[in-house]
């Protein structure tokens, strides 16, 4: 697969196509996870409200998902973050590396032959 550089018009950034597909597969699986424990609060909610015995201890097991499911986002949202770091560090490298390159081409002097 090619390396894409996409460029934003009008802000100056630019982001590797592998960091975007990164972002939008962890940002799908961060949506889900939400959807989940929406469900598991309505769930929990319900058991709560109708205090049978049983009801209230099935929401320890659901409590316990929830909290899983709450690390598990965190964890998504601390890939995001790194590959985001990651990115931006390799593109500032470049843009380093490039403006080396031109000054050093700007400095030097044709010298003409007599």
């Amino acid at each position: 697969m090619e390396d894409v550089v996409f460029s934003c018009t009008g802000n100056g950034i630019q982001v590797d196509r592998k960091v975007v597909q990164t972002l939008q597969k962890n940002f799908v699986q961060v949506q889900n996870i939400l959807d989940q424990n929406r469900l598991l609060i309505n769930e929990i909610n319900q058991n709560h409200e109708s205090t049978i015995p049983d009801n209230l201890t099935r929401n320890v097991g659901l409590i316990r998902e929830l909290n899983n499911n709450i690390r598990r986002v965190v964890d998504l949202y601390a890939d995001l973050s790194s590959s985001v770091t990651t990115s931006m560090e390799a593109f500032s490298e470049g843009e380093s590396n490039n403006a080396n390159q031109s000054d050093r081409r700007d400095g030097q002097k044709r010298i003409r032959s007599s």
